[in-house]
């Protein structure tokens, strides 16, 4: 996660060949990424954080992978907006693996039809993303989400950040974020 990070920070990354980076706010990385997208057209940008429906044209405008789908009003627009723009991007369904009330996602009981209705939309759904509960077990949220992609068959697993990516990998996920371990502790 390269967010709150200036462009100078995470240039090295870019010029050593990285080509994945995650960004949680829509305004920030079109301030940050859009030139540079252009003279770098290998990098993935991935939106992690909350999208708002009146951002979707930008973030997917900007954005290879948004890893955060979670309600149909969002699966809606973005998929009117691919057809507008035409334009793909890979999506990430979010789940509240652990059910807090505080945390987006789509609750699990919830997950199979709103699979279904974005597959309706032509939507690219290529895995599922999670934040698991803090001050408890990770592996257990993991351990349950590589299960539920499994269901799904999906390729892609987005979860686990610098504190947990280890438990994250040996549960399948391909999509590990860990800027923190990267840049060092955000201000």
């Amino acid at each position: 996660m390269s967010k709150t990070f200036a462009m100078d920070q995470i240039k090295p990354l870019i010029d050593h060949g990285h080509i994945d980076f995650g960004e949680n706010k829509v305004q920030e990385a079109i301030d940050k990424w859009t030139k540079i997208k252009i003279s770098h057209s290998k990098i993935h940008l991935h939106l992690i954080g909350k999208l708002q429906t009146n951002k979707v044209k930008f973030a997917v405008k900007l954005f290879d992978f948004i890893h955060s789908v979670d309600n149909e009003k969002l699966a809606k627009k973005i998929s009117e907006e691919q057809i507008k723009q035409n334009k793909k991007i890979k999506i990430f369904i979010q789940v509240n693996i652990g059910d807090e009330q505080q945390k987006s996602g789509i609750s699990k009981s919830e997950l199979q039809n709103f699979y279904l209705y974005c597959q309706n939309l032509n939507l690219d759904i290529v895995g599922l993303m999670c934040i698991p509960p803090a001050e408890r077990n990770p592996n257990i949220y993991f351990s349950e989400m590589n299960l539920l992609n499994k269901k799904f068959n999906l390729p892609e697993l987005s979860m686990g950040m610098s504190s947990d990516y280890l438990e994250a990998i040996n549960n399948q996920a391909t999509y590990v974020r860990i800027g923190s371990d990267i840049f060092g502790k955000r201000n």
